[in-house]
């Protein structure tokens, strides 16, 4: 028994029924409906309707039974350290309680203050005479000239 195949929707086609098409240019074209001859003959596309062969496997439709679906691979997320902290360091400082993390910036806060006033205490005063009394001087001199004074 020798089967053939509908030339739009690729179905089995077996034998007494269907029908065949001849083009102008002695090309055969079997059908095993009307539906898939009148669709062939609009020229619509076979891999755009639904119902076809052609669109089934373009789409990857029913073919779970026969290929088992791949298994894609879990990405594992690591911890890491960042630079300037090793993993220990950061695990030891999430696992702080709220309080004593308060307690720490506070104590550094107050210690770089101290510092800061012991740089400040260290540091020598400087002699400079105040700079509005010798403009003030300077602009008398002009004034005493004649001069505009104060450019």
């Amino acid at each position: 028994m020798k089967l053939e195949i509908d030339s739009f929707c690729n179905y089995k086609i077996y034998p007494s029924k269907g029908r065949l098409f001849v083009r102008g240019d002695s090309k055969i074209f079997r059908f095993g409906t009307s539906k898939s001859e009148s669709l062939f003959l609009q020229r619509k596309n076979p891999r755009k309707i639904a119902w076809t062969v052609p669109y089934r496997r373009m789409h990857k439709k029913g073919i779970t039974e026969e290929v088992a679906k791949k298994r894609s691979r879990r990405t594992v997320k690591h911890q890491r350290g960042i630079v300037g902290a090793d993993i220990a360091a950061i695990v030891a400082k999430r696992t702080q309680s709220v309080q004593v993390r308060t307690a720490q910036r506070i104590a550094a806060i107050s210690k770089a203050k101290a510092e800061k006033k012991e740089k400040e205490a260290k540091k020598p005063k400087s002699h400079r005479p105040a700079a509005p009394a010798a403009n003030l001087r300077n602009i008398s001199k002009q004034q005493a000239k004649g001069g505009r004074g104060g450019r």
